[in-house]
């Protein structure tokens, strides 16, 4: 029988990317799980209207927004483990709002922790996020490395961070903290640099970028769920930090000429200077030390970054509809 069997999960941000593809899992096996996803007047779930019918109907859809504990209490009702992945999580866009960012990033993990403090959640698992560390000042990146608010919205998630820190060592929440390199798969939005090569690769001639340079280290989207899985599960690592990433680099020119190559079409790669971000914000270089995850939660990313992206090749081409493609996604 699995862990999650009958046991009561809420996840915020189930709406997401990452949140989505958490949901399917855990209601697969056997969770009973409640999301909390931002309000909206369209009554927009997000990505979990994609979601298989046998799988979206066993999920309670609670909206409204982490910025107000009250709704947030309401949705801890006889709750076990919570998964906390709600955000804003687009740094461009928090080069533009950074107050609104702040506000939901921070505050709202905040009302999350008050809220599961008060309910009595068996444990948290807190999202955080690799861009905290900012360019590498050594590599590989353990969880001791530094950590740099090159962006808004880095230095939100070091805040919520520190929030969470503050909760364990101040009240004993049972809190675990991911910290996901760069998660890739289908679904993702053109927010994100794989779906951005993948939609103007597979229609148009040219593939219009940013900094060609920087260097990423990317995780397939299951196995990083995983990861998620496992934080919960494992014993004696309450108050501990994890990273979530494949322990290897690639160039971001380099990832768009192998995803132009898997789509077989004769593309080429353009600077395209609207999308570079501020010089000092630019993070670099990014490569994860996942050392720790692997021996204390058991966890190590099974799929390999060719396999990811075929997988992610095919969800796209079936889904161009829900892309503008071309445009720079904020």
């Amino acid at each position: 029988m699995s862990f999650w069997n009958g046991q009561r999960v809420l996840v915020t941000g189930g709406g997401g990317f990452i949140g989505s593809h958490l949901v399917e899992h855990l209601v697969a096996n056997g969770a009973q799980v409640r999301t909390f996803v931002r309000y909206n007047s369209r009554g927009d779930i997000g990505l979990l209207s994609l979601l298989p019918p046998e799988i979206r109907s066993h999920i309670e859809v609670v909206a409204g927004d982490l910025r107000d504990l009250n709704a947030v209490k309401a949705t801890l009702d006889e709750v076990d483990y919570l998964f906390h992945l709600g955000a804003l999580i687009a740094i461009p866009y928090s080069y533009l709002h950074p107050a609104e960012v702040i506000e939901t990033n921070i505050l709202g993990t905040m009302n999350v922790l008050l809220a599961a403090r008060d309910a009595g959640t068996q444990r948290i698992i807190h999202t955080s996020t690799s861009e905290v560390y900012g360019t590498a000042l050594s590599v590989p990146i353990d969880e001791s490395h530094p950590l740099q608010g090159q962006s808004p919205y880095s230095a939100s998630k070091i805040g919520a961070d520190k929030i969470v820190e503050s909760f364990y060592c101040a009240y004993n929440t049972p809190v675990v903290t991911v910290r996901p390199f760069n998660t890739f798969g289908p679904r993702q939005s053109a927010r994100a640099v794989i779906p951005t090569i993948i939609t103007q690769a597979l229609t148009n001639c040219t593939v219009h970028l940013g900094n060609l340079d920087s260097r990423r280290d990317m995780t397939y989207v299951l196995d990083t769920v995983k990861g998620f899985i496992k934080a919960a599960e494992a014993p004696g690592v309450v108050g501990e930090t994890f990273n979530l990433g494949a322990g290897s680099e690639i160039r971001i020119g380099d990832l768009a000429k192998m995803i132009i190559s898997l789509t077989g079409r004769p593309v080429k790669i353009v600077v395209d200077p609207t999308r570079m971000r501020p010089e000092k914000s630019e993070v670099q270089r990014l490569l994860s030390d996942n050392q720790l995850a692997k021996e204390k939660l058991g966890w190590a990313p099974q799929t390999s970054l060719t396999d990811g992206l075929k997988q992610t090749i095919d969800w796209v081409s079936g889904h161009l509809e829900r892309y503008q493609i071309g445009d720079y996604q904020i």
